[in-house]
């Protein structure tokens, strides 16, 4: 988790703007989609490198961009402009301990607690409308499709989600949202700070 946001935000505006400019700098003449996707491009790489690939989402970003042999130029200048970023080994989910891990288990069970919470309703609905007494297997099986499609989904939404087991990916997912708040705010102050154009 972050120590300290507004320094993470700080950096992580330094690297955006970095990828862009080297963007600029290298294309000409670009098509409205082809800014957007060096837009993109650039905010990820961004997140991906003040995290320094030290979560399995950010080690996927960069992997993600570095096939492309447009972007391993970019790729390299974002990752070592600092000299501290670097890409670590795979780290070892099992006997891993986090500065707040306590924290971390925590917000794992009470996310796991309102999915179920969710299915749960859903189930009661799906027997309801049915008219029809309910039967334990028809709500297990309605509970664990409606997990499996989540579940799904986050593989989906999570870079590199669909490597990792259900623990993981919930770890992964909780990290991931943390750090694309934080990119969501540097985004918006950019966006406020930039002068508006009147027709």
């Amino acid at each position: 988790m972050m120590h300290n946001p507004s320094k993470v935000k700080q950096k992580i505006l330094k690297k955006f703007i970095m990828g862009l400019r080297s963007c600029n700098s290298s294309h000409e003449n670009l098509s409205v989609s082809e800014r957007r996707r060096i837009i993109k491009l650039s905010a990820d790489l961004a997140l991906a490198s003040v995290r320094n690939g030290s979560r399995r989402w950010s080690r996927a970003i960069i992997e993600e961009a570095s096939r492309s042999p447009d972007n391993k130029g970019l790729v390299q200048q974002m990752l070592g402009s600092d000299g501290d970023n670097h890409l670590p080994g795979p780290i070892p989910w099992e006997g891993r301990s986090d500065r707040n891990g306590a924290g971390h288990v925590t917000k794992s069970k009470s996310v796991v607690a309102a999915s179920s919470k969710k299915i749960v309703k859903r189930c009661r609905r799906v027997r309801r409308s049915n008219g029809r007494a309910p039967r334990r297997n028809e709500a297990a099986s309605i509970a664990k499709r409606l997990v499996k499609k989540r579940t799904q989904l986050l593989k989906d939404f999570v870079p590199g989600g669909r490597d990792m087991d259900d623990v993981s990916l919930i770890e992964e997912t909780l990290d991931y949202m943390v750090w694309l708040r934080a990119q969501v705010d540097v985004m918006r102050a950019l966006a406020c700070s930039l002068p508006t154009t009147s027709s």
